[in-house]
């Protein structure tokens, strides 16, 4: 009986060139995914200029001065419905508790982490010092609530608080 001895391969250095080609082509095609992944889910930035920024926050510093000398109470209240609408109430009402009428608000729903979920919440006057507005697509979790409020062309209020909308 004849006992068959299996016969090792030689490596060759075309072998070796094809596992080279393989090894790089797996850790090519790996890095190339992440990087589409990485690219299409970056958020972007807060600022597109830090220098253009960085000049302008002596004026924010100034501004949140003068808001706070004006004294204004401004209760804001925030709900998201079922349909994924967001209603938003502001009552406004300056030092002497009399209502704040003719003002412009604007308010913003931002997301903390991705600028492309922000919504945009169109507000218009009510009664006296009483602001109503509304925004549709409104996903459920954290959001920044930016508000800003102006009379003449100038911005007299801002407000931005984190909030959680069930």
């Amino acid at each position: 009986m004849t006992a068959s001895i299996p016969v090792a391969r030689p490596i060759t250095g075309r072998f070796v060139l094809i596992a080279m080609l393989a090894f790089f082509s797996v850790v090519i095609g790996a890095n190339l995914i992440m990087m589409r992944f990485a690219i299409t889910t970056l958020p972007g930035t807060e600022v597109d200029s830090a220098y253009s920024a960085s000049l302008a926050y002596q004026r924010e510093i100034l501004a949140a001065r003068d808001q706070n000398e004006r004294s204004w109470q401004v209760q804001v209240h925030v709900q998201r419905q079922s349909d994924g609408r967001a209603v938003l109430a502001i009552d406004a009402r300056d030092r002497a508790g009399a209502p704040l009428v003719g003002m412009n608000f604007a308010a913003r729903l931002e997301r903390p982490v991705d600028r492309r979920a922000d919504r945009a919440i169109n507000v218009a006057e009510g009664s006296a010092g009483t602001y109503r507005g509304n925004a549709e697509g409104v996903a459920g979790g954290r959001w920044d609530l930016v508000i800003e409020g102006g009379a003449d062309g100038r911005r007299m209020f801002l407000s931005k608080n984190r909030i959680v909308l069930d």
